[in-house]
């Protein structure tokens, strides 16, 4: 995909969750601009698989000299409600320790192994080299009034982060309230075989700290979609919560759409997804009712 050659050709930080975490933010009424941003090539050497906002933010990167100033830069442009911060601007690569001793080295070979083995699961997950966090994500963790961790691939997207040096410690001594959100399906070589309880558990053992609240979605995933996934071999990430200590918010947070992928991308993506106003309705109830 364009974040593996972005690192390995230029040597940048993997540029796509930046680039989606602006669009997320981003004004709405910006409709131009945000399709040009995630606008993926589907042919041309060189260009095929790449979104022009990774070739927008690498050319900011050359310009400015750093991410950390390019994704300002790029949030000015398209008015971003709140503040993105790269969790760490050092090189280093994912690392993932399986239960029969293997190791995979890079996102990519974790995200999308060939020929997995589901008997095995991830022991560990580790950078290499271990890197130093951004003083900035370390102080915008200290004492918000709410962390939230999720919805996303367990090992290469949430845990890659909570693995730099620090980041799991601030948010075990921090003050705020911490909200899981559970994914919707298993994900092979990550999360194959988890129940909804098992995510929880996993995120729980790197940060060293239970949430106060876990986001379960409650509505049923349309029966062509769940086909689709069982033919793959994938299931959905069963609610088996029961006398928890921290609260369950049961709501159906399930998005109304088929997602169809961009042609040129060659990556696996998920089908079904949360849908981020239903979510946002949720999390908006539990600022405001202070849980």
């Amino acid at each position: 995909g364009s974040n593996r050659v972005v690192r390995d050709e230029f040597g940048y930080l993997p540029l796509s969750d930046l680039r989606k975490s602006i669009i997320a933010l981003a004004e709405k009424d910006n409709t131009i601009l945000r399709e040009l941003f995630m606008y993926r090539f589907d042919k041309g050497e060189g260009l095929s698989g790449h979104t022009l906002g990774n070739l927008i933010l690498m050319a900011l990167t050359n310009i400015k000299g750093s991410e950390v100033e390019a994704v300002r830069y790029a949030s000015e442009l398209f008015n971003v409600r709140g503040k993105i911060i790269p969790v760490t601007t050092e090189d280093t690569k994912l690392v993932a320790k399986y239960s029969d001793g293997t190791l995979l080295k890079g996102e990519h070979l974790i995200d999308e192994p060939e020929d997995f083995n589901k008997s095995i699961k991830i022991d560990k997950l580790f950078l290499s080299p271990s890197v130093k966090p951004t003083q900035e994500a370390v102080e915008a963790l200290k004492d918000p009034e709410y962390i939230i961790i999720g919805p996303g691939d367990l090992y290469t997207s949430i845990l890659a982060n909570i693995v730099v040096e620090n980041i799991a410690e601030t948010i075990r001594d921090s003050n705020a309230k911490i909200i899981m959100i559970t994914n919707l399906m298993s994900k092979t070589g990550q999360t194959h075989n988890m129940n909804a309880k098992e995510f929880i558990y996993e995120l729980v053992k790197y940060i060293g700290r239970e949430p106060d609240i876990v986001i379960q979605n409650s509505g049923k995933i349309l029966p062509v979609i769940m086909r689709n996934y069982q033919r793959k071999g994938e299931h959905e990430l069963v609610d088996n919560f029961s006398n928890e200590e921290y609260t369950i918010i049961r709501e159906d947070v399930i998005g109304d759409r088929f997602i169809v992928k961009d042609s040129g991308d060659t990556l696996k993506r998920s089908l079904v997804r949360h849908d981020p106003e239903k979510l946002g309705r949720v999390l908006n109830s539990i600022f405001t009712s202070k849980k």
